[in-house]
């Protein structure tokens, strides 16, 4: 009988209080991916993002789906400390914004083993809305107020000066312009104002990100959690000048990365119970009396793997490092090879096919599998046999022999 398994005090008080105040004006946004294994797309092996869009992409989704981008909103606004000069020549007085457009990295740790995993990102677009005062009454002529938005600045919010990119649509208003950049590189992209303008207001933030992820086929399951702090403010990651003063000193991304695999084996209806047999069957035996060189059996299973995992072998009787078959009557034991064969798409831990692999007690050259695709239900196969060397002994004239024993077979995704 074989049996197959897959497992799978006051100062302290003040403390906290002073934590607490310290925290009071820094935003904080919640990113969360996921990958569970689709049958229907094996070959996609990517963390899916399951973060809300907000800001900019949730009000114009066919433009940020056309221009690959996802926005989050924040409540961060930034005020001017003074007014903005016409024709300022230090960009810093006026209205320029710089993010962090290069890739960063940080780490996502396992919430239970502590296994790290390095995610990257980097801020891929910036967007708000600017409020002033009447924008006909600030530049003096006309009625169309897209007109007075663009005379006030020399051209269009719309058309992001360089090296920021256009993104799609703006919105305006007397006192008001919505508008969204795409932010290739971290130089700064500058509006010079061409006429006084007394204050200004950015209402939010709104950005673009984009991630690498890891290869979640090699990671556990289970929860990943990390954080990523940026600066906000004159010289910060979100430098908008000197003169645009910010109402939160950071933006932390927390990130949770959630790993749903899949590791299921299954065996056709009494492949649990095993006879070894000759090649041919046992005919030539019987007929003939010719003793068989050999006795075996292949048993087929259907196995679907998203994640690494290891192979392990549990016997009824033991026999040094594999398994072993008992005759009751006379006490004899003989030894039993079992082998694993796994589909295409899984190999060991250096890359290489996984054909009659020993199994053995120490579990010596099956400690890790790994999927290079997610596999969905492909057939593999165990191989049982008594070593040739043995056979003859076995089988006896005249003498009826029963050998038996149980071998448990482990996939184990705890690796």
């Amino acid at each position: 009988m074989i049996r197959f398994q897959a497992l799978q005090p006051w100062a302290g008080a003040m403390a906290v209080l002073l934590g607490s105040l310290s925290s009071v004006w820094a935003q904080e946004v919640q990113i969360q991916a996921s990958f569970k294994p689709d049958s229907a797309n094996p070959q996609r092996n990517q963390f899916q993002n399951d973060t809300p869009p907000s800001g900019y992409c949730a009000s114009y989704p066919s433009e940020c789906r056309d221009n690959a981008m996802f926005s989050l909103q924040v409540p961060i606004e930034f005020d001017s400390s003074g007014p903005i000069v016409a024709n300022h020549g230090d960009a810093r007085q006026g209205a320029m914004i710089k993010v962090p457009a290069q890739w960063r990295e940080l780490t996502v740790i396992h919430e239970t083993t502590g296994e790290p995993e390095t995610v990257k990102v980097r801020i891929a677009g910036f967007g708000s809305a600017y409020v002033t005062d009447d924008v006909i009454q600030l530049v003096g002529a006309g009625n169309d107020y897209r007109e007075a938005h663009n005379k006030l600045w020399g051209s269009s919010w719309v058309n992001a000066p360089s090296p920021c990119l256009y993104s799609g649509v703006g919105f305006f208003a007397p006192q008001r312009y919505r508008f969204f950049w795409k932010t290739p590189s971290e130089v700064s992209c500058q509006k010079q104002a061409k006429f006084d303008v007394p204050w200004m207001r950015y209402e939010y933030v709104d950005f673009a990100y984009e991630l690498v992820t890891p290869n979640p086929l090699g990671m556990s399951s289970g929860k990943y959690l990390g954080n990523l702090t940026y600066t906000i403010g004159p010289h910060g990651d979100f430098d908008l000048g000197d003169i645009m003063l910010p109402s939160s000193p950071s933006l932390t991304l927390n990130f949770a990365l959630d790993v749903q695999h899949t590791l299921k084996v299954e065996v056709p209806p009494g492949g649990s119970r095993v006879e070894l047999v000759p090649q041919g069957g046992w005919q030539s035996w019987l007929t003939q009396g010719r003793k068989p060189t050999r006795l075996f059996r292949d048993q087929t299973f259907n196995i679907s793997a998203s994640s690494r995992f290891k192979m392990q072998l549990q016997c009824q009787y033991v026999l040094g490092n594999t398994c072993s078959l008992n005759e009751p009557l006379s006490g004899d034991f003989v030894p039993l090879n079992v082998g694993v064969s796994l589909p295409p798409g899984l190999t060991d831990a250096g890359g290489q096919p996984v054909n009659r692999r020993p199994l053995r007690l120490d579990g010596s050259g099956t400690q890790l599998f790994m999927p290079g695709i997610y596999v969905d239900r492909k057939p593999g196969t165990l191989h049982f046999e008594i070593p040739a060397s043995e056979v003859a002994e076995m089988i006896r004239p005249g003498q009826q022999r029963r050998y038996s024993g149980r071998v448990t077979v482990i996939w184990d995704s705890e690796v």
